[in-house]
């Protein structure tokens, strides 16, 4: 069932968990995080970054996201991961998702702000809900899960002062905020300041938080996160992880001489994915 993503928040509000938001930059992994949610009866989010672009299209992948939450038995939010541009954020809401994120926290705040307004403006003629971002996780924004260190200096974390301004102007329906977390592979444990979520929810009367770089986090640190006020967490890379991982057990196992077939790793990675996301669901859920 396609919904908004204003929607699915909602309902993560009113049960005080978080609803996780995986990427899907290939059919494999689409159905890993449809079949998951499915089976633990979850809401999820469906996401495409346009950093992904230059692994398959939007504009081939975007329909086939979009198709698959109609018929999934759960609720499904198809949601643009990273937006850069208005342009790119436009292509998505034809397409049908139900949900855009802008991401202009490498911009200065007045811009950000500007393009999120026109972002917002946007949405509202299909219905579909905005997600933004204030703050900076640093140098490894784009998402794209190389690896990274802690020490960032590129780092800003979340004014929540700013926020509430940020907020009020805008007329988003969800903030990404920066409180520790990195994209990619963690090196080190991460340092999460969680009086960062708990006073951007105090300050802007309670906007769902979103956790970008939610791979890698601790389920002490989930917790905590949850608690504090998130709602939406992303996660992706090492949900990756794990296909490529079981792809490489998969060849390893394989008798010297033996054929290899595409489509069997394919389907191992899948296979594998599907267990990684289910566990990140039980997770942001409660661990049910």
């Amino acid at each position: 069932m396609l919904v908004t993503l204003k929607e699915i928040l909602k309902t993560a509000e009113e049960k005080k968990i978080a609803t996780g938001a995986f990427n899907c930059p290939n059919l494999e992994s689409l159905e890993a995080i449809i079949s998951a949610a499915e089976e633990l009866k979850l809401p999820v989010i469906l996401q495409f970054a346009e950093c992904h672009e230059p692994w398959i299209p939007l504009s081939l992948i975007g329909p086939v996201m979009v198709e698959a939450a109609k018929k999934a038995a759960v609720p499904v939010c198809v949601h643009l991961d990273h937006g850069e541009t208005l342009s790119y954020l436009e292509e998505a809401l034809s397409i049908g998702f139900t949900g855009i994120m802008y991401d202009g926290s490498t911009l200065p705040y007045e811009e950000n702000a500007e393009n999120t307004k026109k972002a917002v403006s946007m949405a509202k003629k299909t219905g579909a809900s905005v997600e933004a971002e204030l703050g900076s996780m640093g140098r490894r924004e784009s998402g794209t899960g190389e690896r990274t260190g802690e020490e960032d200096e590129t780092k800003i974390y979340t004014d929540p002062v700013l926020a509430a301004r940020f907020v009020a102007e805008t007329g988003i329906d969800a903030l990404a905020c920066s409180f520790g977390t990195t994209h990619g592979i963690y090196l080190t444990k991460p340092r999460l300041d969680f009086d960062v979520v708990r006073r951007v929810r105090q300050e802007t009367n309670g906007i769902p938080v979103v956790m970008h770089g939610g791979s890698g986090v601790s389920p002490e640190g989930f917790r905590e996160s949850i608690e504090a006020g998130v709602r939406k967490i992303n996660y992706f890379t090492y949900m990756d992880k794990a296909g490529g991982l079981a792809a490489e057990a998969y060849l390893k196992e394989l008798k010297p001489g033996e054929p290899v077939f595409f489509s069997s790793i394919s389907m191992t990675a899948r296979d594998a994915m599907r267990e990684d996301v289910k566990k990140a669901m039980k997770i942001f859920a409660g661990n049910i």
